[in-house]
């Protein structure tokens, strides 16, 4: 089986971004992590290329299970994203000085697409590993949403594929080596096909 992973490079005048650095870990180690060869691809941080490169991973690689990671600066955790929106409103402009404000990712699409990945089971398995984590309901509007509304509308919509989003924090809030051993015990469950537990993630806001 073979699992792309995807990091984004640095933005928004960043010297590094951990999302890469974990992907490009994991990938290192995958064998090793998850039990399958994991592929690493990093994307642009620019709306019209982020989804075409990661598109362009899948189509050589031909995956069992993606995993788009990005940069959630500010947050403590590893958040394992819900809903992927229809809508492009760039707080600041891409790495191409593009800055979309209310349009769609996809014209006519759906508002939105769930997460394909088992999240309940990958909550349980990331807290089991010691690491901060947490369902999140919204991966915001910039580029990040963007490559998953993308990734669910033109790869993990159909039966029985693995496909979603990951925000990781800082690596000052969380080690890179802790969101690597994260992003593999998100893996590891979706490489497993996990049943989703009943277990409350929900927010009151």
């Amino acid at each position: 089986m073979t699992v792309v992973v995807s990091g984004f490079e640095p933005f928004d005048g960043a010297a590094t971004n951990p999302s890469w650095e974990t992907a490009a870990r994991l990938a290192e180690r995958g064998e090793e992590l998850v039990g399958e060869r994991v592929v690493a691809v990093r994307l642009p941080v620019t709306f019209d290329g982020a989804w075409p490169a990661l598109e362009g991973a899948i189509r050589e690689h031909d995956p069992d299970v993606v995993v788009a990671l990005g940069l959630a600066g500010g947050s403590a955790r590893v958040r394992l994203e819900r809903v992927a929106v229809n809508v492009r409103d760039a707080r600041i402009p891409d790495n191409a000085g593009a800055q979309p404000v209310d349009v769609p990712v996809v014209p006519g699409g759906p508002v939105g697409y769930f997460s394909t990945l088992p999240l309940k089971a990958s909550l349980a398995a990331v807290r089991e590993a010691g690491v901060p984590v947490e369902v999140s309901s919204t991966a915001g509007t910039y580029v990040c949403n963007d490559v998953f509304y993308a990734l669910q509308h033109g790869w993990g919509a159909a039966p029985g594929r693995r496909a979603g989003f990951v925000h990781v924090p800082d690596a000052g809030a969380v080690p890179v080596e802790d969101q690597v051993a994260a992003v593999a015990a998100v893996v590891r469950q979706a490489l497993r096909g996990a049943a989703e537990p009943v277990l409350a993630a929900g927010t009151e806001s």
